[in-house]
């Protein structure tokens, strides 16, 4: 990518009457003279569900850190709405075990909520009975949803989830999915979610992106509820919490994550046979563990 003038984040005009929230324009962002993102075009608007795949390091972190304002991009431009609220579900919390702390304490850290407003956060995650306990003594599905009952007190605009379903089973997985299509269709708000599985996505997304330093290609979840297996092993309703998505690319990655066309790659004419893998080429981990950047 050439040099050229930075254009910083700007707001939307505030008198935008659209649901637009955010709008990245051709961002790009450098990391030890390298860069790490580039050409990001991306968009998204309230009551969307937007899933972020990718490999390991493919810069899915950074992006969304670009898109919320916490980093600035080397390129490009970001617009985000006026007075826009975040609520944010990390990808890990380190908590000291050894320090007593009730989720209610937890759910006040740093911010003033009200008891009723508490509560109803936790009801909306099925949690209400846990206000009481222990963080240290909750189960990895019970962490999950107090997580994002903290993301919720605030009635955000934007939900940004990274790696939610991490430490969490293949069932609790299907409900945690299912909570938040409920929570987006109940809030009107947008859900943008952070995931290192290139395949089994949420089946409510409205749009899939899958992010290698640049967008590969974009599709919709196809649902894999018909499959008799998942509607047998699930139900049917919870079957319907997850899709598959269907990789079209037009080229590979080299290990160090450099592009090569379809022409020059091994696999099939897509460029990514990623079921059977992905080719020598492709540089993903289809079973690595969390994003490293």
């Amino acid at each position: 990518m050439s040099e050229m003038t930075i254009d910083t984040v700007q707001p939307v005009a505030q008198t935008e009457t659209s649901d637009l929230l955010i709008k990245a324009s051709s961002v790009g962002f450098k990391r030890d003279a390298r860069w790490i993102l580039e050409g990001i075009d991306f968009s998204i608007s309230r009551g969307e569900i937007v899933t972020l795949i990718g490999p390991n390091g493919g810069g899915k972190t950074t992006f969304a850190r670009i898109c919320l304002g916490i980093l600035q991009p080397d390129h490009g431009k970001v617009v985000r709405k006026n007075e826009m609220t975040v609520g944010y579900v990390p990808q890990r919390l380190k908590l000291d075990r050894t320090l007593p702390m009730t989720v209610k304490r937890f759910l006040t850290v740093r911010q003033k909520v009200s008891d009723a407003r508490l509560e109803e956060a936790l009801l909306e995650v099925g949690s209400a009975h846990l206000i009481k306990a222990q963080m240290a003594e909750l189960s990895g599905g019970e962490m999950q949803r107090v997580l994002l009952a903290r993301a919720l007190v605030n009635r955000p605009d934007l939900l940004v989830l990274d790696e939610p379903a991490q430490g969490v089973d293949f069932a609790g997985e299907a409900a945690l999915y299912e909570l938040i299509s409920k929570i987006r269709d109940k809030f009107g708000c947008a859900v943008l979610l952070i995931s290192h599985d290139l395949h089994i996505v949420m089946g409510s997304s409205d749009r899939v992106l899958c992010l290698n330093g640049h967008i590969c290609c974009a599709g919709v979840p196809e649902q894999i509820n018909k499959h008799p297996e998942y509607a047998r092993l699930f139900g049917k309703d919870r079957a319907e919490a997850y899709g598959i998505y269907a990789h079209n690319h037009d080229h590979e990655h080299t290990l160090s994550g450099d592009v090569t066309s379809s022409d020059d790659a091994t696999g099939s004419d897509t460029g990514h046979p990623h079921h059977d893998g992905c080719g020598s080429g492709c540089g993903h981990d289809h079973g690595a563990g969390p994003e490293k950047d």
